[in-house]
């Protein structure tokens, strides 16, 4: 079969949309023609085709999410994704792939819904934005099936548009790249290490997390990431933690290394993240992981972490400790064996061929 997926960012940045795409892709080509539609530079060693749709781009422009204009669509990421999905068009139209997958919300999904309607196609819709404005606009634009990646955002979809099929699949992570042995990231930081992986926006929350970290003595903190709250992250760790605080950026290949290096994992971001990669990246390599408390990460971490609200910072800080202190065995890898990319690919693709019958 033909496969199609839109992922604007791809090739430009790397996050957790991203690693979808590429883990996705990447086992779905093994049987299936697919091609990444994307504004980035192709990638090296990929065995997926890619379509780079070049945007004249100011990456400078900031994040409009929760405003009126980001909700009506017509911000500058809206309008620059909007653009790149009409001049992908036309090679859809060209090649006309039996599953298209849009994965930057806004105008897109409802141009690949209208094109998909007129030759024939299905469109799947993945819920990676989360419950909320993004996936509702994912949902009332019609798609043949809309992936939910938890349970909840499954009821949740039912309910948003019962007039169409949700199915829920998880996102996942390659057990073979992520596993405890091999190489470790080297760090002036020492052990025990708390290690937070995440876009540094606010809606991570990663200054609480420094917050938690600093009132443990001797402990230190690695905080990997980019995004345009750097500059506050790194003045806010030097200034309550010092010399125990680095921020630092690194290829996904070196991702694995990074997890070997610390103790435990945590990310404390707001209730509306879909899923978080990083959470499945960690318990690959046998970390345990110290999470927001909702039913999401509950179900993503299971009994391989701890829980807490992160606003409060001195049970947060306790958490921590706790998890530092505690023998957790081969738990969080156990765990993470249930989000294994290889059978969650498998699901993509009994999905694709049920819609073409």
């Amino acid at each position: 079969m033909k496969i199609a997926i839109l992922s604007f960012y791809s090739g430009s940045v790397n996050r957790g949309v991203e690693t979808v795409v590429y883990e996705l892709s990447s086992r779905l080509a093994k049987k299936h023609d697919t091609t990444v539609f994307q504004e980035g530079k192709p990638q090296k060693g990929v065995n997926y085709k890619i379509k780079q749709i070049y945007m004249d781009m100011d990456w400078a422009q900031k994040d409009m999410t929760k405003t009126i204009q980001r909700r009506l669509f017509v911000d500058y990421w809206s309008r620059k994704i909007g653009s790149f999905t009409l001049k992908a068009l036309k090679d859809i139209w060209k090649e006309k792939p039996d599953i298209v997958i849009p994965l930057n919300g806004g105008w897109q999904p409802a141009f690949i819904r209208l094109t998909t309607w007129f030759y024939g196609g299905k469109m799947v819709a993945s819920g990676q934005s989360g419950m909320g404005w993004d996936d509702r606009n994912n949902l009332w634009s019609f798609p043949n099936v809309f992936i939910a990646l938890s349970s909840k955002a499954l009821r949740w979809a039912k309910r948003a548009n019962p007039l169409i099929r949700s199915k829920y699949i998880p996102n996942g992570v390659d057990l073979n790249n992520f596993n405890p042995s091999g190489p470790k990231y080297k760090t002036k930081l020492k052990s025990p290490l708390v290690l937070c992986v995440g876009a540094l926006t606010s809606s991570k929350r990663i200054d609480l997390t420094i917050k938690a970290v600093a009132k443990l003595k001797n402990v230190n903190l690695l905080v990997v990431g980019d995004g345009d709250t750097e500059g506050e992250l790194k003045d806010l760790g030097k200034r309550l933690l010092g010399n125990r605080f680095q921020l630092a950026q690194v290829p996904f290949q070196k991702m694995p290394e990074i997890y070997r290096a610390a103790d435990i994992f945590t990310l404390a971001p707001e209730g509306s993240e879909a899923f978080g990669i990083v959470y499945v990246e960690a318990m690959a390599v046998n970390l345990p992981v110290v999470a927001i408390d909702d039913e999401q990460r509950r179900e993503i971490v299971g009994n391989a972490g701890m829980f807490i609200d992160p606003t409060d910072i001195e049970k947060y800080s306790k958490a921590l400790d706790m998890a530092l202190k505690k023998e957790w065995g081969d738990k969080p890898r156990k765990q993470a064996e249930k989000f294994n990319w290889d059978k969650i690919a498998k699901e993509y693709e009994v999905l694709f061929t049920d819609l073409l019958k």
